[in-house]
């Protein structure tokens, strides 16, 4: 052919879409994207161009790419009837996709046809640019597709709505992107010790710009909840169910503001619905399992335990979160709520080995690994009644320095069960030393001096103690 190659590749990078993007696959569930993608465009039609234009993408990552050229197609389709006026400005994406599509299908004349169209348009729009151009849409679209590919992403996805912004301030669109993002980040924050980002006011203006986005009322709903206006949330989510009764994005959320306000009977209900509508949706798949977790503890409270009840409880809790390893493997936290059902199913070796199965992933990020210890730890200490390991695996969490919701969890954990035991008068030198582990791992250098101490006099020999007090000493 003509074209060559390599000089293909250099313009190929130039251009701006999906697969320039850096969206690594191994951050998500492919199969699981798709059914997300897929369900969007069945209720959200405003998104229509950039959802076919990202499952082009999720089906190329797939290795289908004819099928990620009917995408494409269709996006044309809903370009030409929606912005009949300015093709060329809202296909720059699209373009750009197929493009590299056809380069891997080493089509190489095709690819460089879609190259040059985007070329020709970004000369037209800006007499500076090749096929790199700063258009606020193309930010936007970028955002929308980062909040896509999970939490490594947020923070790029807040940074490219912030971008938009810039040119138009008042863009509903760009606006519930950049509060969406900042909503996520806040939330992951809470959870893997990052840093937080206030997010409410940005949750409110987007809320007056999109009057009739009931997923941004939602989300603000969930964070009056969580700085404790909970009521003033719960007005928002009854406007939303009355507003789009039937919009599964909202119900999701409305679920969860019912679960943590403790109606889990009505979560329940609400989650139900919306399955029915995306039976493929593994959030809602896992806020069931969670929903039926809950009301298995409560029930673990009553008195005369309905054993029927109990069972159904736990295969209905399995069969969810088991849907949400399947689909998603990099859900990391459900494979800890579905060793915790195990557990409390009293089915001890499928727990070990869930437990074992993710620890032994080595792409588990570390604030996940934290927690999974934690749980891990917790399964060991209550169900297999084993303190010693218990205590090892708080302590492995809290050797991983991530001040993470894990991390602290562990370090609750141990710090209590140790202290109790010395308490108790059974504090021999091995659990008071171990104390003194947990303080230096916590920072706090001069009550692991003082434990140290009482470790020695109880054990005069161990070197371990003896080496870890000079250590501690000198640092001071």
């Amino acid at each position: 052919s003509t074209v060559s190659k390599d000089s293909l590749k250099a313009s190929l990078l130039q251009l701006e879409c999906h697969f320039t993007w850096t969206l690594l696959k191994e951050d998500v569930g492919l199969e699981a994207l798709e059914e997300t993608i897929l369900d969007h465009i069945k209720f959200v039609t405003e998104y229509i161009i950039k959802d076919y234009n990202i499952l082009s993408y999720v089906c190329h990552l797939k290795n289908s790419n004819e099928e990620a050229l009917r995408n494409l197609r269709k996006a044309e389709e809903a370009i030409q009837k929606h912005y009949p006026g300015e093709i060329s400005r809202r296909s720059l994406v699209t373009w750009g996709n197929y493009a590299w599509i056809y380069y891997h299908m080493q089509r190489y004349e095709e690819a460089q046809n879609y190259v040059s169209k985007v070329e020709n348009s970004c000369k037209k729009l800006s007499s500076t640019s090749h096929g790199k151009i700063q258009l606020p849409e193309i930010y936007a679209e970028k955002g929308w597709a980062l909040l896509r590919f999970g939490r490594n992403y947020f923070e790029r996805a807040k940074n490219c709505f912030e971008n938009a912004l810039k040119s138009e301030p008042n863009n509903p669109d760009f606006n519930a992107g950049y509060a969406i993002a900042m909503y996520r980040l806040e939330d992951c924050a809470e959870r893997y010790g990052d840093e937080i980002t206030p997010c409410l006011d940005a949750l409110k203006l987007a809320v007056e710009l999109n009057p009739r986005d009931t997923t941004i009322l939602a989300l603000l709903a969930l964070r009056l909840q969580r700085s404790e206006r909970g009521d003033e949330g719960e007005r928002y989510i009854e406007e939303g169910l009355q507003k789009t009764p039937d919009f599964p994005l909202f119900l999701r959320h409305a679920a969860i503001f019912y679960r943590k306000k403790g109606e889990v009977n009505k979560a329940v209900e609400i989650l139900k619905r919306a399955l029915a509508l995306t039976p493929n949706s593994i959030v809602l798949h896992h806020q069931l399992g969670l929903c039926y977790k809950f009301k298995i503890c409560q029930l673990k409270k009553t008195r005369y335990i309905p054993q029927e009840e109990m069972e159904n409880l736990i295969q209905l809790a399995i069969f969810h979160l088991k849907t949400v390893i399947d689909k998603k493997p990099v859900f990391f936290t459900a494979y800890g709520d579905l060793g915790n059902i195990y557990a409390l199913g009293k089915r001890y070796e499928e727990a070990e080995e869930i437990f074992q199965e993710v620890l032994q992933r080595n792409d588990l990020p570390c604030g996940d690994k934290q927690e999974i210890y934690f749980n891990y730890g917790t399964f060991q200490r209550f169900h297999m009644k084993s303190e010693s390991k218990a205590i090892k695996y708080y302590i492995e969490g809290l050797k991983m320095e991530k001040d993470s919701y894990g991390r602290k969890k562990c370090s609750e954990a141990v710090e209590k069960l140790l202290k109790q035991k010395i308490e108790s008068g059974l504090g021999d030198a091995t659990g008071i030393g171990t104390l003194g582990l947990v303080h230096k791992l916590n920072g706090k250098k001069q009550e692991a001096i003082e434990c140290y101490k009482k470790a020695i006099d109880l054990d005069p020999n161990n070197e371990e103690y003896q080496n870890a007090l000079v250590e501690l000493q000198l640092s001071i």
